[in-house]
């Protein structure tokens, strides 16, 4: 458990302290960086350029098609009918209702309910996952609220404090800001928490109900191996090339803004691989990519409520992103859709580490 605690602790280490390190060799002060609420302005964003957008568009592409053109493969499926689906449980419809009432409260603005306008998030996010559970238990005839209640309620703090570490990244690029309301440093920081809470929550439960897909699991449990996955070597190049660019964030933020998504999981793998252990991409050695693949479309569904949500309501983020800022799908430029594809997988990689320490918990009690 020390070792584990350790390796945690270096990777904290690094994700906090590097960014902050190198801005202050830049001699840039701090504070601007430290204010709370956060404070935005202070960094100047490169306009739109069709080059960066097009060349990001490839690069993204040449990512995503190997697994598009798996999805759409021909061959035989499991059919839907063979597949024992179970009833959709009672307190689902609960959710589906209050859902839709959170959405309602959260697009218009009706006087009598001005006072809490501002808290819709946390009720449309609380419906999303009692209806995403009641749609796993449907298909499983299990989901976290039924199986691991102790685990699904630990999510909720842990939640909060991964999204605040996201939160800090952003101060060094500034790529999305609240509007909409007004908070003294408490109540703000009370008010996000909360709000901040329901994001591994919402993503773990979509990518349990997605797990059990027959699709996912015909088309990605035999694809393609990544052989060198377990190189040390490798993981060791890829922290230490983390480690710099994290150091350099704040100094080339229009450049290094996609290190918000991409650097926890490089940091986070790399030590779990150089130690040993299992990890997300663990199963994608012998080529079963089940679990990569349904957590990033959770992550990707999520967002895309997260972003239709987010549009009309009171309290709301509005985006800045370089040179790609264009062609947005409610706030969010396309590309920016790309983004969530990552955090999917950082959210799966801090679920792993939360069960896995959480049942060593209960094995100790």
């Amino acid at each position: 458990m020390r070792n584990i605690l350790l390796k945690y602790l270096i990777a904290v280490g690094m994700l906090i302290g590097l960014p902050l390190l190198g801005i202050a060799l830049a001699d840039i002060p701090l504070r601007i960086y430290l204010t709370f609420p956060p404070k935005t302005g202070y960094i100047i964003h490169a306009p739109f350029s069709w080059p960066a957008f097009i060349g990001l568009s490839i690069f993204i592409l040449i990512v995503t098609i190997p697994f598009i053109l798996q999805w759409v493969k021909a061959g035989a499926l499991i059919k839907p009918g063979q597949l024992k689906s179970y009833p959709f449980p009672w307190w689902g419809w609960i959710g589906v209702v209050a859902g839709l009432m959170a959405w309602t409260l959260a697009w218009t603005r009706f006087p009598w309910f001005a006072r809490f306008q501002q808290h819709t998030f946390i009720l449309l996010w609380l419906s999303y996952i009692v209806v995403v559970n009641a749609l796993t238990y449907r298909r499983k005839g299990t989901c976290m609220i039924t199986a691991r209640p102790g685990f699904f309620l630990l999510l909720f703090p842990a939640s909060a404090v991964f999204w605040w570490f996201f939160e800090y990244l952003n101060r060094f690029v500034q790529n999305w800001d609240y509007i909409g309301v007004s908070f003294s440093p408490w109540e703000y920081f009370r008010h996000a928490s909360l709000s901040f809470s329901t994001v591994l929550p919402a993503v773990l439960g979509t990518r349990e109900w997605l797990s059990g897909s027959f699709r996912i699991k015909e088309r990605f449990k035999s694809f393609i191996p990544l052989y060198f996955i377990k190189s040390r070597a490798l993981a060791l190049i890829v922290l230490m090339i983390s480690g710099v660019s994290l150091l350099c964030i704040g100094l080339w933020p229009n450049y290094l803004f996609p290190l918000v998504w991409v650097s926890p999981l490089l940091v986070i793998v790399s030590l779990q691989i150089l130690s040993g252990e299992f990890h997300l991409f663990s199963d994608t050695v012998k080529g079963d990519w089940v679990f990569v693949v349904s957590s990033a479309l959770a992550a990707l569904i999520c967002g895309c409520f997260w972003e239709m949500w987010n549009y009309y309501s009171l309290a709301k983020w509005e985006y800045s992103i370089p040179f790609v800022h264009g062609f947005k799908i409610f706030e969010m430029p396309i590309l920016g859709y790309a983004g969530y594809i990552p955090f999917g997988l950082q959210c799966a990689a801090i679920g792993n580490i939360l069960e896995n320490l959480f049942l060593q918990n209960k094995e100790a009690t």
